[in-house]
């Protein structure tokens, strides 16, 4: 006896997101905000970054945001660029500011430190006591092995090209395709929570001269405290820019079907293909 196919109407509903993962998504969201312009004020005092343990104005910095006869730039290792206006020289109340990012950029928005440090450390308890708790829901609910583990199948170089060609052309997922999400996505999400989140938190401890007496094999872990301090401000950009790419993805996906789904669970599928 022949197998029923299994057929998904167009335009049909799925629940996609858990709660768990609703709450975690938008918790984080702004979370994420708070900590981004907290953490450029705290940048904003010393705009170096180094590697190794020590790092002070004389020392070769591979990144830094200054500024020059009037001009902002930002230097990466021998290469500099001229950012007046953005970086390392602002405009605020029709007058130019020498600092290394812009006043509307950082919380707070006037030189602060201690005050961008307490808002900063707050809102981390909240980004690392969420993401234990959506790992411990996520491996309790399946959510993580079912929705993020991607198969052989679907590491394989053809398969990554094709969905790689896809996406560039602007061609989604549709009907039963679009249930799961597509092994980009689940790349991506496996880089953020597996990769760039934990290295956020880890090195943020290891810039914590208590946490380094407490877990001195943090400093182990990074190669000193400047290091850590580097990798701090590297996994920040890339989840930012993991964040710019997601945000994208969902306008061009269609944003009400998708923002819907972030809120109720609820996900409409696109028409199945012919």
């Amino acid at each position: 006896m022949a197998e029923a196919a299994i057929t998904v109407e167009p335009e049909g509903t799925i629940l996609r997101h858990s709660l768990s993962t609703r709450i975690w998504h938008w918790v984080n969201a702004g979370t994420l905000i708070v900590m981004l312009m907290s953490g450029l004020m705290i940048f904003n005092a010393h705009p170096r970054l180094y590697w190794g343990q020590y790092g002070a104005n004389l020392d070769p910095a591979w990144l830094e945001i200054g500024t020059e006869d009037g001009r902002g730039f930002l230097r990466v290792g021998q290469t500099t660029v001229d950012t007046t206006g953005f970086l390392g020289v602002s405009k605020r109340d029709g007058r130019l500011w020498a600092v290394a990012f812009p006043s509307w950029a950082t919380i707070p928005s006037t030189y602060d430190l201690a005050l961008a440090r307490r808002w900063h450390l707050t809102f981390a308890w909240v980004l690392a006591l969420g993401l234990c708790g959506y790992a411990v829901a996520g491996l309790v609910n399946g959510h993580l092995w079912r929705n993020l583990r991607p198969g052989v199948a679907e590491l394989s170089p053809r398969h990554l090209w094709g969905e790689v060609k896809a996406h560039a052309v602007l061609r989604f997922p549709e009907g039963e395709d679009a249930r799961r999400y597509n092994t980009l996505q689940k790349l991506a999400y496996l880089v953020v929570l597996a990769g760039a989140l934990p290295a956020m938190i880890l090195s943020g401890l290891t810039m914590s001269p208590a946490m380094d007496a407490a877990w001195p094999w943090l400093l182990d872990l990074f190669g000193g405290r400047q290091s850590a301090r580097s990798v701090h401000f590297l996994a920040t950009w890339l989840i930012v820019a993991f964040v710019v790419v997601h945000v994208l993805m969902v306008v061009l996906a269609g944003p009400v079907n998708g923002i819907r789904s972030m809120i109720t669970g609820h996900y409409r599928l696109p028409g199945a293909r012919k």
